[in-house]
């Protein structure tokens, strides 16, 4: 509980705690962000250099006046996911809630995609949020209060060549996120999916000057005729955008919103 700064009574996640799953970079931890902002506790998930993950930690509990815990959980594991929410039982009372945000990629066609491949993408991005919400639910349902709030993909809603396990994973997601919103719908947790289409992150950066060089064309057409041709407002969602929209689906006011997969995609799924 160091590095806390007296919080606003006024903010509506207060005394509420946040564990956010790939959350020491990208939209992970702008949603961390956002949930800290908004006066909840939070606890890191995710993959990096422990110094600039350590760092990450001090400054979001400095800058937000919340506490905020680390647990380096490997998600493709089981019970590490229940060590790991079983960390936040014991180190700040519970998870009041749950973002299902760690996900991989990776490109091929179905007969070339590697078996090993589909384990790991099916593992971390669908198998995680399942033994993550296992294991907290029992304890939100008895708290009288819980949200889960998983960051799918328009890709939960579309299919695209060569993302067999990621499509597969992301509407695994969406069918998960029913009916658990469905069998706890009497008690005050909601489960809701965000279903963003490409968000402006470092990772994304990356990519477009690796399509630039591979393509031989400027940054500018790979952004509008590569990555965003099928979003229709051909620009990129924020992190801040998804962290917004987190928060809120995260306070009292979501209270009626469950089972949702809302899309946050500049009209890709509208087609």
């Amino acid at each position: 509980m160091t590095d806390v700064s007296p919080a606003s009574h006024d903010r509506p996640l207060n005394g509420r705690v946040a564990l956010v799953t790939g959350s020491t970079s990208g939209i992970g931890l702008g949603v961390a962000e956002a949930l800290a902002r908004e006066g909840a506790t939070i606890v890191l998930n995710g993959l990096g250099n422990p110094d600039a993950i350590e760092a990450t930690r001090k400054d979001i509990a400095r800058r937000h006046g919340v506490a905020a815990h680390y647990h380096g959980a490997d998600l493709s594991k089981a019970e590490a996911v229940a060590e790991m929410i079983a960390f936040a039982h014991e180190r700040v009372g519970g998870v009041d809630i749950l973002v299902n945000n760690a996900g991989i990629q990776f490109v091929a066609p179905v007969e070339e995609f590697p078996a090993a491949k589909w384990d790991a993408i099916i593992a971390i991005n669908l198998s995680s949020a399942f033994h993550a919400i296992r294991a907290a639910l029992p304890a939100m349902k008895t708290k009288g209060y819980g949200r889960i709030v998983t960051i799918a993909s328009a890709h939960g809603l579309v299919g695209s060549p060569f993302k067999s396990a990621y499509v597969a994973a992301k509407h695994g997601v969406l069918g998960l996120t029913k009916v658990v919103a469905l069998e706890a719908a009497e008690t005050n947790v909601t489960c809701n999916a965000i279903c963003p289409g490409y968000v402006w992150t470092p990772l994304v950066e990356k990519q477009i000057e690796e399509q630039a060089l591979a393509h031989k064309i400027p940054r500018e057409q790979v952004i509008t005729d590569v990555l965003l041709k099928a979003q229709p407002n051909k620009r990129f969602a924020t992190v801040e955008e998804i962290g917004a929209l987190v928060a809120f689906l995260s306070s009292p006011a979501a209270q009626s919103i469950t089972g949702a997969a809302l899309p946050v995609d500049g009209g890709w799924t509208a087609h």
